[in-house]
Order: C-alpha cells, then sequence, then structure tokens
C-alpha cells in the first residue's frame, strides 16, 4: 500500500456525500462484515457526471471508495465499467490479502451503479464515440480504442461459450463490450451451476476484466418472475410441462441485451448459442448449428425474425472441443468449466421442492389410473409427472407404464403403455409461422429429439389460435407445455405450444 495515496484518499471530501435524487447508485457490503461501500452518479454524454461516495468500516474501506469514485468521475461510461478488483486496489498501490475485500466491495458498488444504468433508458456512449483508456491491469495485450470492425455487445454468461465468443471478436478487431443478465436469486439455488445467478454475474464480470474489456450487468429477474418463472409453475400447476428457456430467450433477455446493446453503441449482441442464422427472400431465420451435438436453435425458437438482424453467434461454425480448446489456448480459467445442466432457477435443487416453496404446490395423494379409468395405485401429486414419463409411476401394467395423462382437477394420473403414448398428430396452440405453411417439412417436439417429417397444411404466415401437426412417422409421448419447433429443412419457420395429440 502507498501511504501517502492512501491517506490522500482516506482525507478526500470532495466527493463524499449524499447521492443526487436523479443519480445512479450502488451499494456493497452490509453487517456481516461492517464495512459498506456506495457510489452514486450521472450520465451525460456517455460519461459520469456528479459522482458521489459515502463509506463505512475500515480505513481501506473509506479509501478505496474514494479512490474508485475519483477514478471514474467525469470520465467514459465504457471506461468506469472496465474497472476491476485489481484496477481499484492499484489505485491504492496494493493492499494486504486481509484488505483487498475493500477493493472488491468498492468495485461492486460502482458496477451495481452501473448495473442501475443500464436498466434504464438513457443513451450510455457518447454522441461522437468515445475512445476506453483504462489498460487492462494483467499485461495482457487487449487494446482498448474502439476497433476497426466497431463495437459489437457479447452476451457473457460466465462460461467458456461466451468468452470465447468475445475472445474470437477481440480478435477480428471488434470493440467488445460485455453484457450478463442477472435473472434469478435465490438462497435455495446452488449460484455456482446456474448461469443467471449473482455468483455468476460476478464470474463473468472477472471474466470480462481478463479479456481487458468493459462489463455491465443487466437486473432481469423482475420480468423473469413474472414472464418465466410464473408461467413455469402454473403451467405445473395446470398439468402441463413448460419449456421456460424457450420462452426466456424468446420475450426476456435477448431482446432487453439487444436494446442495451443498442444504447451502448454496438451494431450487434452476439451470443456462444450454437446456431446460425440464415437469409431467405423474406428475410433472416434460424437454423440449426454445424454442431448435431450443441445445436441450441430449439431454444432460441421463439426469437421474432426481427431481431435476428442485430444478433450474431460467432460459434456458428465450431464445435465445443475446438471451443474449449481456443479458451486453453488462451488460458482462460473456464476452459475446463462444466456446462449448467438445469434450468437457472432450479439449479442445485429439485423440481419438486421449488414448486412448494414457490408455488405452493404441495404434494397431495391422488389415483394412479389405467386406461379405463380403473385406481391401480397412488401418488404424491400430478405435478409430479410428464406425459410420456416412464419411471416413477410405481405401478407395472405386465410392460413398462408410460404417463398417458394427467388431470389437475382431479389430482390424478393416468398410465399407460408405450402404444398409447404413440401419435401421429400434434395440437398445437399460440402458433407463430414466420413463413407459408405450406413449407413445413418438419417438427422437432422436444430439445434433444431428433427432426420427424411433419406438415401443417397451407395456413398462412403470422399468429394463429390452433395448429395441426401431421406427423410422417410415429412419435412417443408429445409432452402438453413443451414447444413444437416447425422446420423447413434446418431453418426454423415456425413455433407453437403443445397441447396435445389426436
Amino acid at each position: 500500500m502507498d501511504r501517502e495515496l492512501f491517506e490522500h484518499y482516506l482525507s478526500d471530501e470532495s466527493r463524499r456525500g449524499p447521492a443526487a435524487d436523479d443519480a445512479f447508485t450502488g451499494a456493497a457490503g452490509g453487517a456481516a462484515c461492517g464495512d459498506v461501500s456506495r457510489i452514486s452518479f450521472g450520465v451525460e454524454d456517455g460519461r459520469l457526471t456528479g459522482v458521489t461516495f459515502d463509506a463505512e468500516g475500515c480505513g481501506a474501506m473509506m479509501a478505496a471508495t474514494a479512490a474508485v469514485a475519483e477514478a471514474v468521475d467525469g470520465g467514459p461510461v465504457l471506461d468506469a465499467a472496465r474497472l476491476s478488483i485489481d484496477d481499484a486496489e492499484a489505485l491504492l498501490g496494493g493492499l494486504t490479502p486481509a484488505k483487498r475485500h475493500a477493493a472488491q466491495l468498492a468495485t461492486d458498488a460502482l458496477h451495481r451503479a452501473l448495473s442501475a444504468a443500464a436498466a434504464s433508458s438513457l443513451s450510455l456512449t457518447a454522441t461522437r464515440g468515445e475512445i476506453a483508456t483504462t489498460p487492462a491491469t494483467d499485461g495482457r495485450d487487449f487494446p482498448s480504442a474502439v476497433g476497426p470492425a466497431g463495437r459489437v455487445a457479447v452476451a457473457m454468461s460466465g462460461g467458456v461459450d461466451s468468452a470465447v465468443a468475445a475472445l474470437l471478436e477481440r480478435e477480428r478487431g471488434a470493440d467488445v463490450v460485455a453484457v450478463t443478465v442477472k435473472l434469478w436469486a435465490d438462497p435455495e439455488t446452488d449460484g455456482t451451476k446456474a448461469c443467471c445467478s449473482p455468483e455468476a454475474v460476478l464470474g463473468a464480470r472477472a471474466l470480462a476484466h481478463q479479456l481487458g474489456i468493459p462489463h455491465f450487468t443487466l437486473d432481469l429477474e423482475r420480468e423473469f418472475r413474472a414472464r418465466v418463472v410464473d408461467r413455469f409453475i402454473s403451467g405445473y400447476a395446470a398439468g402441463t410441462t413448460p419449456n421456460p428457456c424457450i420462452l426466456c430467450n424468446g420475450e426476456v433477455r435477448l431482446a432487453a441485451m439487444i436494446d442495451l446493446a443498442e444504447r451502448l453503441g454496438a451494431a450487434r449482441l452476439l451470443t456462444g448459442h450454437y446456431a446460425r442464422i440464415v437469409e431467405d427472400a423474406e428475410g433472416p431465420l434460424l437454423a440449426a448449428g454445424a454442431d448435431p451435438a450443441k445445436d441450441q436453435s430449439y431454444m432460441l425458437a421463439a426469437l421474432p425474425p426481427e431481431l435476428l438482424g442485430r444478433l450474431g453467434f460467432p460459434l456458428t461454425e465450431m464445435t465445443k472441443p475446438e471451443v474449449r480448446a481456443v479458451a486453453a489456448r488462451h488460458q482462460l480459467a473456464v476452459a475446463k468449466k462444466p456446462e449448467s445442466q438445469d434450468l437457472c432457477f432450479l439449479a442445485g435443487q429439485g423440481k419438486r421442492g421449488f414448486l412448494r416453496r414457490h408455488g405452493g404446490l404441495e404434494d397431495r395423494e391422488g389415483d394412479v389410473l389405467d386406461r379405463t379409468g380403473r385406481a391401480i395405485g397412488r401418488h404424491r401429486g400430478h405435478h409430479n409427472f410428464t406425459v410420456g414419463q416412464r419411471r416413477g409411476t410405481g405401478v407395472s401394467l405386465n410392460e413398462p407404464a408410460y404417463v398417458v395423462a394427467t388431470d389437475a382437477a382431479a389430482n390424478s394420473v393416468t398410465v399407460g403403455t408405450r402404444e398409447d403414448v404413440l401419435t401421429r398428430r400434434v395440437s398445437v396452440r399460440d402458433a407463430v409461422l414466420h413463413r407459408r405453411g405450406d413449407r413445413v417439412d418438419g417438427v422437432r417436439l422436444r430439445y434433444r429429439s431428433k427432426p420427424l417429417p411433419a406438415s401443417v397444411g397451407a395456413a398462412a404466415p403470422g399468429r394463429h389460435e390452433a395448429l395441426e401437426v401431421e406427423l410422417g412417422e410415429e412419435f412417443a409421448a408429445a409432452s402438453p407445455g413443451q414447444t413444437a419447433v416447425l422446420l423447413e429443412g434446418e431453418t426454423i419457420v415456425g413455433h407453437g405450444t403443445i397441447v396435445g395429440t389426436v
């Protein structure tokens, strides 16, 4: 620690004081440690103005907060978003390991204030552009100035795919800005296994700063709860099996990140998804990625085509092993990070416990019925079963028993044989066709299922309250609530929610 610098910041009262009424404010710390940092500012023409701060606790906490406030005052928003914990520590000439938390809390306070600015409708860049000047602190050669390929935003989750997407754009010469969404915070969730948790936000920010790029957090928890989680809960309560990832991608997070990207002066939002964007005579459409083992186009199926022109997928032609090799070659810590398998709000906890805690769906016994309506067993709640499910029914039909239907009102589960769940026709609701229905020649009825030959007739492009999908071969267990993704070859030309089979 540089004692002279420390004393300078410790005695700095020029910015210390309350936040303005219209300021963006972030605070970090609390009762557990006794140290609290608060930073506030306004934004004008892409620069931080009127920065104020306050701090409680040890001297290092007060000095670190003052140092960060001074460093960003009057500077570009993008420079402030580049400031890392290491940068904050360097402002004081270094800190002992025991005092490094002061730099961490001051940095967190700054980035939470930047998150508040990101959630506004305000433009965060200068009208004539800006040149970032803050260097990376680890000596890596990541230029700060706007690159010849222009500015792009990259949706960074803290995983290897989005990190490599950002890295490839840097190598292409683009000026990269990282954006991470926070969707869910729950003490019962294992945030280290979720893509959009507070822990994931911190990991993504550290990764962005390792790459020398600015980072913004977009807090969408309220919208996510209302538009995704509540519908997930109500779907299970009604006896269906919702697909929240398709809903989130199609209605919540990507549109919000595209809006922020525009306010950051970025031409496009890029993600680490394995998918393609193709063009026909009528405009852009989604298509399957090059790696069939990682194709994620199904999960993006509800994206409106009008957003595709502002999206990009740098990993389109890559396989997962190739992506990990790039990360390892650049010594990124996430090169070997395991992939998240759970829904982000279920990570580390069971669906049953989640539905009970957040939706009040308590286990309650009901009848397991055969196809004649005869009770042949008992179950612990209809919401614990999905059409097509084989394991966990607790009954035997002298051959494997499959869930054929659930009845929420009667709290019953009907089982049958595999023959009973085979179908050649699927009914969907809330269908959207991006192209004429007679172009549909295939459908995917589950994320990991193969495409099936299919047709929907001569329906016009647009929204349809209901559609019938004729299958070219039998399919076992089309689950109500899941998404039917309509295809022309490998290209997505529509989607709808499965209601049932005929």
